[in-house]
Formats: C-alpha cells, structure tokens, sequence
C-alpha cells in the first residue's frame, strides 16, 4: 500500500516564503517560457520590491525568493538582497537562468550582500541541447560556469539547486542532466514538466511530452541522485506515476508561498495552484492518493486526455 506523504517523507516544518516577482525582462528566450505574453510589461522599481519585502516581512515571511523574468540582470539586485538580510529574511533565493554568475565577480558581490541560494535553470547536458532551449547562444557555457563559480567561492555555504524544465526535446536526456549536476556539486535538483503557456502552449505539440514517456528516465536520473546523496523533485507528476518514488514529489516540499506579482499579492499561491492551475478526473476518487496528490497542470489532458492516470487502490 503506497503511504500517506507524512509516512513517505520527512517534511520539516518550512519558512514562510515571499516569492516576489521583480519583472519579465530576460537575457534567455526559452521555448517553453510561460511568462513570455508579459516580456513587455514594465519592471518593478527597487522602492515597490523593498515595500513588498517589508510587507512580506510584517506578515510572517522569513524566505524570499526574487523571480522574473531574469531578476540576477537588475543594477539593484545586490542592494536588495542586502535589504532582504537588513531586513531579518533568513533565506534568500535567486531565481535566476544562472548565466550572471559567470562573472566571478558578480558571484561574490552576491555572496557578500548576502544570498543563501542559488535556484539556476539547466536544460541540458550539452550545448547544443541547452541553447537550443533557451534560444540564447552562449548560455549553457555561462550557467554551467555560474554554478562552478558559486559552489567555489561561497564555499559550499549558497546552496545550489537546479531546476530542469522536462520537455520533449530534452526528457531522454535526463539521466545524462543529472550525471552533470553531480558532477558539478550541487546540493539537490528538480524536474519540473513543463507547463503548457505562454511559449509552451503556442508549440504545445512540439514541447509537451507524454508524461508516461517521460517516466523512465525521471526515474533513471532518481536512482542516480540517490546513490549520490542528493535529493532530486519532481513537480507536476500525479502519484500514480511516482509509484515507489513519491518521496521525490516536489509539492510535498514546497512551502506555503506568499507571491507578489505584478500589481498583485496572492497570501496562499499554493490554494490558487491547486483550484485553478490542476486537474483531477473521476477515476481520481478511487485512488489512495486523492487526498494530497494534485494533478497535472489542466491544460495538459486537454490535449492528451486522462487514460494515463489511473488510480492507485489500498489493499487495505
């Protein structure tokens, strides 16, 4: 019998976290970006993120998390993530494409201004696969170098997390994504499938794979996270394809998340992702897992359609 979350895994009680959107603007043009309809929208200035930080820290935030767009680009990243600390945040999270960080440096003008993670983007193991992606030659080499400069100069104290975005040109590819990210060092990283807007929707049948296709090699790159004592997630997968493996689902982990995006504070993104962002379908009410598992992203069965998710049933 699969087991409740609270039996799967250890979930520490987690900060508060402030995820702050800073603006589109973006050095990458990824295939699959969702924010890619907003590219033209204004940023945000340096007083309505430190107000939204100020604001996030009255209400009980003690994690930030500074997304875009491309927010390690801003000339006021290092003064607000030194007003993050000013502030008493205990985490500070670079949401980032990673490529900045090349620069060694802008690695330890971050370091000194006080960031604590590092939360770069790879979608390849190669260049040709990498770039091809984010459409920005050069970028592979920048965000690879990023996260060597960033484990070798904080010496291991900024935590390096990587992301890999899971679409169809990359998902074979992702045990050899995971051999690289070991060899690099980094403290953990994550698969997340892909979710069909903006880019991704407008070339949906080009970037959106099956998820059963997908399986294998998640669980390949898994296997090969665990005998290197990493922890690897795995977001927007439905437990019933994370049989034996639904300690690594990510929404387990994720804290609740105060978001502050453009012109708009959400207190509990979490409630808006799971009522608005997923989908269950009626075989779902047999599962065991129907409490806690969400579903896929909802735009992804209205192109391949609900037979892949089947219901898990208790023997008990």
């Amino acid at each position: 019998m699969p087991s409740k979350p609270n039996k799967v895994v250890a979930i520490p009680a987690p900060m508060k976290r402030a995820s702050i959107n800073v603006g589109f603007t973006c050095t990458n043009d990824c295939v699959f970006c969702v924010a890619a309809d907003k590219r033209s929208f204004p940023d945000k200035t340096t007083a309505e993120i430190k107000h939204e930080m100020e604001q996030a820290y009255v209400g009980g935030a003690r994690d930030v998390v500074f997304s875009g767009g491309e927010c390690a680009i801003r000339e006021d990243i290092c003064d607000l993530v030194a007003f993050a600390r000013d502030q008493g945040f205990l985490a500070v999270n670079i949401q980032t494409n990673g490529r900045a960080f090349a620069s060694k440096a802008f690695c330890k003008k971050m370091i000194l201004a006080g960031m604590t993670v590092l939360n770069p983007a790879l979608h390849g193991h190669t260049e040709e696969l990498h770039d091809s992606l984010t459409r920005s030659k050069g970028s592979f080499r920048q965000t690879v170098l990023g996260m060597h400069n960033m484990r070798k100069l904080s010496g291991g104290r900024v935590q390096v997390l990587v992301n890999t975005v899971v679409v169809k040109k990359n998902y074979r590819h992702l045990p050899d994504i995971a051999r690289l990210l070991i060899g690099l060092r980094v403290h953990a990283y994550q698969f997340a499938f892909v979710h069909a807007m903006g880019n991704a929707l407008r070339s949906f049948a080009s970037v959106v794979p099956r998820k059963t296709d997908v399986m294998p090699y998640i669980k390949e790159a898994i296997e090969l996270g665990k005998r290197a004592g990493l922890h690897v997630g795995v977001e927007a997968v439905p437990l019933c394809l994370m049989q034996g493996y639904e300690k690594h689902v990510s929404e387990f982990y994720i804290p609740s998340v105060e978001l502050w995006d453009r012109g708009e504070r959400i207190p509990k993104f979490e409630d808006i992702r799971i009522k608005y962002g997923k989908v269950k379908f009626p075989q779902c009410a047999a599962c065991c897992h129907k409490d806690y598992c969400e579903g896929p992203w909802k735009e992804y069965p209205e192109y391949y359609g609900d037979e892949e998710f089947q219901p898990i049933v208790s023997t008990q």
